[in-house]
Protein backbone atom coordinates (compact mmCIF):
# COMPACT_ATOMS: atom_id res chain seq x y z
CA UNK A 1 0.00 0.00 0.00
CA UNK A 2 2.85 2.41 0.83
CA UNK A 3 4.37 1.76 -2.56
CA UNK A 4 1.17 2.87 -4.35
CA UNK A 5 1.03 6.13 -2.33
CA UNK A 6 4.64 6.90 -3.24
CA UNK A 7 3.93 6.12 -6.90
CA UNK A 8 0.91 8.46 -6.91
CA UNK A 9 2.95 11.31 -5.40
CA UNK A 10 5.67 10.83 -8.02
CA UNK A 11 3.11 10.82 -10.84
CA UNK A 12 1.42 13.90 -9.38
CA UNK A 13 4.76 15.70 -9.00
CA UNK A 14 5.70 14.82 -12.60
CA UNK A 15 2.34 16.11 -13.80
CA UNK A 16 2.84 19.39 -11.93
CA UNK A 17 6.23 19.85 -13.62
CA UNK A 18 4.74 19.05 -17.03
CA UNK A 19 1.95 21.57 -16.43
CA UNK A 20 4.44 24.24 -15.31
CA UNK A 21 6.56 23.75 -18.44
CA UNK A 22 3.45 23.81 -20.66
CA UNK A 23 2.46 27.21 -19.25
CA UNK A 24 5.98 28.64 -19.57
CA UNK A 25 6.21 28.01 -23.32
CA UNK A 26 2.58 28.38 -24.35
CA UNK A 27 3.46 30.73 -27.22
CA UNK A 28 5.48 27.94 -28.86
CA UNK A 29 2.36 25.94 -29.65
CA UNK A 30 3.03 22.24 -30.12
CA UNK A 31 6.78 22.53 -29.46
CA UNK A 32 7.30 21.70 -25.79
CA UNK A 33 10.41 21.36 -23.65
CA UNK A 34 10.23 17.66 -24.43
CA UNK A 35 11.07 18.33 -28.10
CA UNK A 36 14.55 16.90 -28.65
CA UNK A 37 15.22 17.86 -32.26
CA UNK A 38 17.16 20.80 -33.62
CA UNK A 39 14.11 22.80 -34.73
CA UNK A 40 16.02 25.08 -37.10
CA UNK A 41 17.72 22.14 -38.82
CA UNK A 42 14.45 20.17 -39.05
CA UNK A 43 12.61 23.20 -40.49
CA UNK A 44 15.41 23.66 -43.06
CA UNK A 45 15.19 19.98 -44.05
CA UNK A 46 11.41 20.18 -44.25
CA UNK A 47 11.59 23.27 -46.47
CA UNK A 48 13.91 21.34 -48.78
CA UNK A 49 11.41 18.48 -48.78
CA UNK A 50 8.61 20.97 -49.48
CA UNK A 51 10.51 22.33 -52.48
CA UNK A 52 11.16 18.77 -53.68
CA UNK A 53 7.48 17.86 -53.48
CA UNK A 54 6.45 21.05 -55.32
CA UNK A 55 8.94 20.40 -58.13
CA UNK A 56 7.76 16.78 -58.42
CA UNK A 57 4.12 17.87 -58.42
CA UNK A 58 4.81 20.35 -61.23
CA UNK A 59 6.84 17.84 -63.27
CA UNK A 60 4.14 15.17 -62.95
CA UNK A 61 1.45 17.70 -63.86
CA UNK A 62 3.32 18.71 -67.02
CA UNK A 63 3.86 15.09 -67.95
CA UNK A 64 0.15 14.44 -67.48
CA UNK A 65 -0.66 17.05 -70.11
CA UNK A 66 2.22 16.18 -72.46
CA UNK A 67 1.94 12.37 -72.48
CA UNK A 68 1.53 11.05 -76.04
CA UNK A 69 1.51 7.61 -77.62
CA UNK A 70 -0.35 4.34 -77.58
CA UNK A 71 0.04 3.83 -73.81
CA UNK A 72 -0.28 7.48 -72.90
CA UNK A 73 -3.83 7.52 -71.54
CA UNK A 74 -3.14 5.06 -68.74
CA UNK A 75 0.31 6.48 -67.94
CA UNK A 76 -1.02 10.06 -68.00
CA UNK A 77 -3.67 9.13 -65.41
CA UNK A 78 -0.91 7.75 -63.21
CA UNK A 79 1.08 10.98 -63.65
CA UNK A 80 -1.96 12.98 -62.54
CA UNK A 81 -2.53 10.75 -59.52
CA UNK A 82 1.13 11.12 -58.51
CA UNK A 83 0.91 14.89 -58.96
CA UNK A 84 -2.07 15.06 -56.60
CA UNK A 85 -0.28 12.86 -54.05
CA UNK A 86 2.88 14.99 -54.24
CA UNK A 87 0.75 18.09 -53.55
CA UNK A 88 -0.67 16.28 -50.53
CA UNK A 89 2.85 15.59 -49.30
CA UNK A 90 3.72 19.26 -49.74
CA UNK A 91 0.67 20.25 -47.69
CA UNK A 92 1.58 17.87 -44.86
CA UNK A 93 5.15 19.13 -44.81
CA UNK A 94 4.06 22.77 -44.79
CA UNK A 95 1.68 22.05 -41.92
CA UNK A 96 4.47 20.40 -39.92
CA UNK A 97 6.80 23.36 -40.55
CA UNK A 98 4.15 25.67 -39.08
CA UNK A 99 3.64 23.32 -36.09
CA UNK A 100 7.37 23.60 -35.41
CA UNK A 101 7.15 27.39 -35.46
CA UNK A 102 8.66 27.85 -38.91
CA UNK A 103 7.54 29.37 -42.18
CA UNK A 104 6.95 27.09 -45.16
CA UNK A 105 8.87 28.44 -48.16
CA UNK A 106 6.55 28.44 -51.17
CA UNK A 107 8.51 31.18 -52.92
CA UNK A 108 8.98 30.08 -56.55
CA UNK A 109 12.27 31.99 -56.66
CA UNK A 110 14.97 29.45 -55.84
CA UNK A 111 12.54 26.52 -55.80
CA UNK A 112 14.81 24.35 -57.96
CA UNK A 113 17.87 25.20 -55.82
CA UNK A 114 16.05 24.18 -52.61
CA UNK A 115 14.67 20.99 -54.16
CA UNK A 116 16.44 17.65 -54.14
CA UNK A 117 14.56 16.78 -57.35
CA UNK A 118 15.13 18.15 -60.81
CA UNK A 119 12.50 19.40 -63.20
CA UNK A 120 13.19 17.57 -66.45
CA UNK A 121 10.48 17.77 -69.05
CA UNK A 122 11.24 14.69 -71.13
CA UNK A 123 10.46 14.42 -74.84
CA UNK A 124 8.82 11.01 -75.09
CA UNK A 125 6.56 9.03 -72.80
CA UNK A 126 9.41 6.69 -71.89
CA UNK A 127 11.65 9.71 -71.12
CA UNK A 128 8.95 11.08 -68.82
CA UNK A 129 8.54 7.76 -67.01
CA UNK A 130 12.31 7.39 -66.60
CA UNK A 131 12.80 10.97 -65.34
CA UNK A 132 10.00 10.57 -62.82
CA UNK A 133 11.45 7.24 -61.71
CA UNK A 134 14.90 8.78 -61.25
CA UNK A 135 13.45 11.59 -59.15
CA UNK A 136 11.38 9.17 -57.06
CA UNK A 137 14.59 7.30 -56.33
CA UNK A 138 16.22 10.59 -55.30
CA UNK A 139 13.24 11.29 -53.02
CA UNK A 140 13.50 7.80 -51.49
CA UNK A 141 17.15 8.30 -50.60
CA UNK A 142 16.56 11.89 -49.39
CA UNK A 143 13.66 10.90 -47.12
CA UNK A 144 15.62 7.91 -45.82
CA UNK A 145 18.48 10.23 -44.83
CA UNK A 146 16.10 12.71 -43.18
CA UNK A 147 14.48 9.90 -41.20
CA UNK A 148 17.88 8.66 -40.01
CA UNK A 149 18.91 12.22 -39.06
CA UNK A 150 15.72 12.84 -37.07
CA UNK A 151 15.80 9.43 -35.40
CA UNK A 152 13.84 9.45 -32.16
CA UNK A 153 14.29 13.20 -31.54
CA UNK A 154 11.05 14.16 -33.34
CA UNK A 155 8.67 11.20 -33.64
CA UNK A 156 5.87 13.22 -35.27
CA UNK A 157 8.07 14.46 -38.11
CA UNK A 158 9.68 11.04 -38.46
CA UNK A 159 6.28 9.31 -38.83
CA UNK A 160 5.18 11.87 -41.41
CA UNK A 161 8.38 11.38 -43.41
CA UNK A 162 8.03 7.59 -43.17
CA UNK A 163 4.51 7.82 -44.59
CA UNK A 164 5.72 10.00 -47.45
CA UNK A 165 8.66 7.65 -48.05
CA UNK A 166 6.26 4.72 -48.31
CA UNK A 167 4.25 6.58 -50.97
CA UNK A 168 7.41 7.54 -52.89
CA UNK A 169 8.42 3.86 -52.95
CA UNK A 170 4.98 2.99 -54.34
CA UNK A 171 5.41 5.66 -57.01
CA UNK A 172 8.79 4.21 -57.99
CA UNK A 173 7.32 0.72 -58.23
CA UNK A 174 4.41 2.00 -60.35
CA UNK A 175 6.79 3.74 -62.75
CA UNK A 176 9.20 0.83 -62.97
CA UNK A 177 6.27 -1.43 -63.90
CA UNK A 178 5.55 0.78 -66.93
CA UNK A 179 9.05 0.47 -68.44
CA UNK A 180 8.82 -3.04 -69.97
CA UNK A 181 5.59 -2.16 -71.81
CA UNK A 182 6.72 1.16 -73.30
Amino acid sequence: MNENKTQKRTDFTELQIIRKHAREGVEQGAVTQGYKGDREAVIRLLNEALATELVCMLRYRRHYFMARGIHSEFVAKEFLAHSVQEQGHADKIAQRIVQLGGNPDFNPEGLIERSHAKYIEGETLIDMVKENLVEERVAIDSYSEMIRYIGSKDPTTRRMLEEILEMEEEHANDLAAFLPGL
